[in-house]
């Protein structure tokens, strides 16, 4: 999967996010090489609990993955990236929208990022550039009744 990624590691990730995103670099690499199906049956049990994620939370999280290994800032790393950044989000409490899908304009390329707010995050490209093939969404608030 390639697309326009993360060119420059991020500066300034504290050292503690840093070793946060080690610590799910391992289970997110390890996700990355199940079928599309699997990964979003295990992301769906992961996501439980927590509550969405703002677009700062989620941006944090994917520039932590990217200061943590050359691999995930680099076009070919999106899929690692993009489940390390909703696991490390999910350390906090809160779950970003998990997608993975293709460029609406040629050339075809798949891609996988996460989004906040309805919109990917840290992608550098316009509304409308990916179309979701497969995703795995925040579980809606149960309502006071």
């Amino acid at each position: 999967m390639t697309t326009p990624s993360a060119l420059q590691r991020p500066g300034g990730v504290p050292l503690s996010r840093r070793l946060a995103a080690r610590l799910v670099l391992l289970p997110a690499v390890a996700l990355a090489l199940l079928p599309p199906r699997r990964i979003r049956v295990v992301l769906g049990v992961l996501r439980r609990g927590a509550g969405p994620a703002t677009v700062a939370q989620a941006q944090e999280a994917r520039d932590a993955l990217c200061a943590a290994s050359l691999h995930c800032a680099g076009p070919k790393g999106c899929l690692p990236r993009s489940l390390g950044a909703a696991l490390l989000c999910r350390l906090g409490g809160t779950w970003p929208t998990w997608c993975t899908g293709v460029r609406v304009v040629p050339p075809f390329t798949a891609h996988a990022w996460i989004e906040a707010d309805g919109r990917p995050v840290g992608e550098g490209v316009p509304e409308g550039y990916f179309a979701r093939l497969v995703s795995v969404g925040p579980l809606p608030r149960p309502t006071d009744r």
